[in-house]
């Protein structure tokens, strides 16, 4: 009795589209996630584009293919970045409810974009050449729009196995992002529409095989070359827990951790994470500074520091500055960088008359309101290589990387992923890692406080990488690379503007077709 009520309503259910608009959707996105770090099965990811694909074959309308697409997105997001409950939760101290209610607020207004791409793609009609369009174009829009989220932008699911990666050097990863929803759409568009012509079918299977084997080729060009002998470098994990980070009672402790850890490297470059010790640049003890840099020179190197910087203001009417800064110390002339893109609400606060009761009310999160380095700065001249420095999520944004290049022979990513817990934040953010390095055709170093340190290499493979939430050392040999990829001298201008412009095309098309 029970086995015909569970069939009755679940034919119920999809007679009236739950199954095929709301609860498939979602599943799909939820395991298209397998494609991103820490798993990496990027053939995954593929299947979930083409079934999302072929259900916006078989809709009726813009409105349902909008809730395919919110659904999906809202699958991807929630199981894709749950973590951030973790850092507003477990170490903000914001209540459980508004955590969830945060996070769900937060995916919500992600899935907007996929459901967006739906609602267009269907109401210009041309699905073959318009959702690849609209939906590179959503995730180039969703990594600068208030001020940029541009985590699981699907391209990255391919990083770095896929053959689709050897055009990542090229058109940056929201061309990435285009073709591998183009092949989708042309399997999808084949599935729903299995009575094609002969001569149809052949040209699918030709454009799938050509995109497809190009990209085999591209991964074996060598778009940069190695420059002068590789370095030896150390990098620091302290892994300083989150909850007590910012405790005054353990700064001395900290410090002892890191003076410790740099003296028994023998290298001539040393990174510390981000924020390594916790207290502005200024009130680190002199002598702790004259020993680090002794230390330094005993190997005709230097040691870049993660702290926080005080910077007066230029009159007394001005307050003072903080800045999120890497400071050298060594052989070389001392040298900062100063982090430019900043987390909102994690780094700064937007629109502080309007959200400063968040922070009064409900978080718990030091040094909240940072100020913005240049985005003019140079590579650093440290250690025999000119080294461009990046400091936590700045390498997601490729654009923003590639302003020190072709100057810079390596790449540094300081990170403090210790805000996310035990969770896969610190996987997914080594893969936007790995795409940098891809992209530019230079050596990634990631030190961080919790993980994920590791040494990534210019064909986006991990050579290194030390476990998760221990305190250790990763000793590696780095090799500098001199030269430009296609994206490094361009950007993702030339893609940007071609899909604007395709874009614009289809939507004066469609208002022609319909008058």
């Amino acid at each position: 009795m029970s086995f015909s009520i569970l069939i009755s309503t679940f034919k119920q259910l999809c007679n009236k589209g739950y199954i095929q608009n709301i609860i498939f959707p979602f599943l799909l996105g939820g395991i298209a996630v397998a494609g991103f770090a820490p798993y990496y099965i990027y053939p995954i990811t593929i299947a979930s584009l083409i079934l999302l694909l072929y259900l916006w074959q078989k809709t009726n309308s813009p409105k349902q293919a909008a809730l395919q697409g919110f659904m999906y997105g809202l699958g991807l997001f929630s199981i894709g970045i749950y973590w951030i409950y973790i850092s507003l939760h477990n170490f903000g101290g914001m209540p459980w409810w508004m955590a969830s209610f945060s996070t769900f607020m937060l995916c919500a207004f992600l899935s907007l974009f996929p459901a967006t791409v739906g609602a267009l793609a269907k109401r210009v009609n041309y699905s073959l050449v318009s959702i690849p369009i609209f939906w590179a174009l959503s995730e180039w829009v969703r990594s600068w729009i208030f001020t940029g989220f541009p985590w699981l932008t699907v391209g990255y699911s391919q990083v770095p196995r896929s053959p689709l990666i050897g055009y990542l050097p090229v058109i940056g990863i929201y061309g990435v992002s285009f073709l591998l929803v183009f092949i989708t759409g042309l399997i999808a568009y084949w599935l729903a529409n299995p009575t094609q012509s002969l001569m149809w079918k052949r040209r699918v299977i030709a454009t799938l095989f050509l995109i497809w084997s190009g990209g085999i080729i591209l991964k074996f060009v060598e778009w940069t070359r190695p420059i002068n002998s590789p370095i030896s470098v150390a990098l620091l994990q302290g892994n300083i827990s989150q909850d007590v980070k910012w405790s005054p009672e353990i700064a001395d402790q900290t410090l002892k951790t890191y003076m410790d850890m740099v003296m028994l490297s023998k290298t001539k470059l040393i990174i510390m994470p981000e924020t390594a010790l916790p207290m502005l640049a200024e009130q680190i003890p002199s002598q702790y500074m004259l020993a680090l840099k002794n230390h330094a020179l005993t190997y005709k190197g230097d040691i870049l520091i993660g702290a926080v910087e005080e910077i007066p203001g230029a009159n007394k009417n001005e307050p003072n500055q903080f800045f999120n800064s890497m400071l050298s110390i060594g052989s070389a002339n001392s040298q900062t960088y100063r982090k430019s893109h900043l987390v909102p609400f994690g780094e700064f606060i937007p629109l502080k008359q309007v959200f400063g009761w968040i922070y009064r009310d409900w978080l718990n999160i030091p040094l909240s309101d940072l100020a913005r380095g240049s985005l003019e700065q140079q590579p650093m001249f440290i250690a025999g290589q000119k080294i461009a420095v990046n400091i936590c999520y700045e390498d997601v944004f490729g654009e923003e990387i590639i302003r020190q290049l072709p100057q810079a022979t390596l790449l540094v990513n300081a990170s403090n992923d210790g805000w996310y817990g035990e969770s896969i934040a610190a996987y997914q953010h080594m893969q936007f890692s790995q795409a940098r390095a891809i992209e530019t055709g230079r050596v990634m170093l990631r030190s961080t406080n919790t993980g994920a340190t590791a040494m990534i290499d210019p064909h986006g493979v991990i050579i290194a990488h030390a476990p998760h939430f221990s305190k250790i050392t990763l000793n590696v040999e780095a090799q500098g690379y001199a030269g430009s990829t296609p994206y490094v001298r361009w950007g993702n201008w030339p893609v940007i503007i071609l899909l604007v412009l395709m874009a614009i095309g289809l939507i004066i098309s469609c208002f022609k077709n319909q008058k």
